[in-house]
């Protein structure tokens, strides 16, 4: 069995927790079991779960996993921490907020024989998973994805982080990809902000992601992809899968920490998650030059 830690008890960190005292039947995520969970307040036991420090989590030995559940701006930090403690770690999306440390924190978890799993349920999600079967077998021309949803609180970081997961669907999609232009604007005042990031194929095919957050918008992704035979201009609608999303991550990484994911297969999701942040570095640049 592997002890486990959350660290942040919001609604991600909640969710961690219910999953790991009810893990699906004969996955292996039966073999986390949840030792305690960290926060900067002092709280009553969380779903029967005690409140532990950083301190005892580094030094205890029946602890081997942390969850990293808070937010953005502090991921880095955490993650440091516990891989030098020796835990492997699930962090929410994204790693960090620069490239450049995402690849050093690799170079550490490698160093000390861990995993380094950074979560992404969006590509678990059902409705990905009939886009990406609609993709299969045809051409981009080219495509457009529009996320909007409301203003996030401080600590997300620069847009082209804190929406990594439309990021990494494009990726997924479209293969790698390199940005060409990109722009931010901003009303501090009404909590608006859009950013327009375009992008490039491999195969010279261009693509646009907006995100657009502020006040009054409802959460919604609305794409527009031409390819050589047909337009996609909506996601269909399909039933949410009978395993949520946090628990298919929760397997996903435990399968990981016991050993039954192949080197090859964890190298493809390193790159792509390098990758991801690495553009999402680069956009930010873009956008930073032109204001």
């Amino acid at each position: 069995m592997f002890g486990a830690v959350v660290v942040g008890v919001g609604m991600a960190g909640a969710v961690r927790i219910r999953d790991m005292l009810a893990p699906l039947h004969g996955s292996p995520a039966e073999n986390l079991v949840i030792r305690g969970f960290i926060s900067r307040r002092t709280l009553d036991t969380q779903q029967g779960v005690s409140q532990i420090s950083v301190e005892e989590t580094v030094s205890r030995k029946d602890i081997h996993v942390a969850f990293i559940c808070t937010e953005n701006v502090s991921h880095e930090d955490n993650v440091r921490t516990f891989l030098q403690a020796g835990k492997h770690i699930c962090v929410e999306y994204p790693m960090t907020l620069n490239y450049r440390t995402a690849v050093e924190l690799w170079d550490l978890a490698h160093e000390k024989g861990l995993i380094l799993h950074e979560e992404h349920i969006e590509l678990l999600t059902e409705d990905f998973k009939v886009l990406k079967r609609e993709r299969e077998g045809k051409i981009l021309l080219e495509g457009t994805l529009h996320f909007m949803g409301g203003p996030l609180k401080l600590g997300f970081g620069f847009p082209a982080f804190s929406g990594l997961a439309r990021l990494t669907w494009l990726v997924e999609l479209f293969g790698e990809l390199s940005p060409t232009e990109a722009t931010l604007e901003e009303d501090s005042e009404k909590s608006y902000s859009k950013m327009t990031a375009k992008l490039k194929t491999c195969d010279n095919r261009s693509l646009v992601w907006i995100e657009e957050r502020g006040p009054g918008l409802k959460r919604a992704k609305n794409i527009n992809f031409r390819f050589d035979s047909c337009t996609l201009t909506s996601i269909p609608p399909v039933p949410k899968g009978d395993v949520g999303l946090f628990m298919q991550d929760l397997i996903h990484f435990s399968a990981k920490v016991v050993g039954h994911v192949s080197p090859e297969e964890l190298q493809r999701e390193k790159i792509r998650v390098l990758h991801c942040l690495e553009l999402a570095e680069k956009i930010q640049e873009l956008c930073q030059s032109e204001m």
